[in-house]
């Protein structure tokens, strides 16, 4: 693989119980097509019990990627290398600037509630960018991580799409921190035409992805801890 891994050890001091679980961070990029093909190879490995559980931070190069549920209307503008990736959702776009989270875990090992992981990655994401002054929610209806634009409207600065196979995870977060919004204009992002795509940079916020990573792995603990409870009701 063409990017240097940062730190591929796990970080017990950091998430807790989490010493079973590899926790690795890109500083180069990681071409899409790459890291899926890794993704399927560790899913069937850990449902062999052959590899541990993965949380691996990273960035792609420009890349837009459809979900089983994408509608061929909202390609706008195939600039971009367009890949199948078989997680849930519709098309979305990945490239500098943005940091994305793939996580693998054995949801057997947990409450073996998908609505709750995805409600979990929702929750990890949402308390991270609060370590940087940034509130955000999640929106009835809209899958994905909301907050308040430099206009006032509510835009979207995270995407969330998973995949599970025999409960194992796949797929997983990706937040703006600082890429080429034009760049989602070839697209209708995750189906949703209303709403805009905003960044921490466009808020006026400068955060390295190393800075991001680091607020991770500081709730790390809370996002595994999560997992062992059945989704909330509200």
């Amino acid at each position: 693989m063409a990017s240097q891994i940062a730190n591929n050890d796990a970080q017990p001091s950091s998430t807790g119980g989490a010493a079973n679980i590899e926790w690795r961070r890109e500083t180069g990029q990681v071409p899409y097509r790459d890291a899926l093909a890794e993704m399927e190879e560790r899913n069937r490995a850990i449902r062999g019990g052959t590899a541990s559980e993965l949380i691996w931070l990273l960035e792609h190069p420009p890349v837009y990627t459809a979900g089983t549920s994408a509608k061929e209307g909202d390609m706008l503008d195939p600039r971009f290398d367009v890949v199948q990736a078989g997680r849930g959702g519709q098309f979305t776009y990945h490239g500098p600037g943005q940091r994305i989270g793939y996580v693998l875990l054995d949801l057997t090992r947990r409450a073996r509630d998908v609505r709750g992981f995805v409600h979990a990655l929702e929750g990890w994401v949402i308390g991270a960018l609060r370590d940087f002054g940034v509130e955000s929610w999640r929106a009835e209806g809209r899958i994905g991580i909301w907050t308040r634009d430099i206009d006032g409207r509510e835009a979207k600065i995270g995407a969330i799409g998973v995949r599970v196979r025999r409960w194992v995870t796949m797929h997983g977060f990706s937040v703006n921190l600082s890429p080429d919004l034009s760049h989602f204009t070839g697209i209708v992002p995750c189906g949703i035409s209303e709403y805009g795509v905003t960044s921490l940079h466009r808020l006026g916020l400068n955060v390295s992805a190393e800075q991001f990573d680091r607020s991770l792995l500081m709730h790390g603990q809370e996002f595994l801890a999560a997992l062992d409870r059945a989704c909330p009701s509200d």
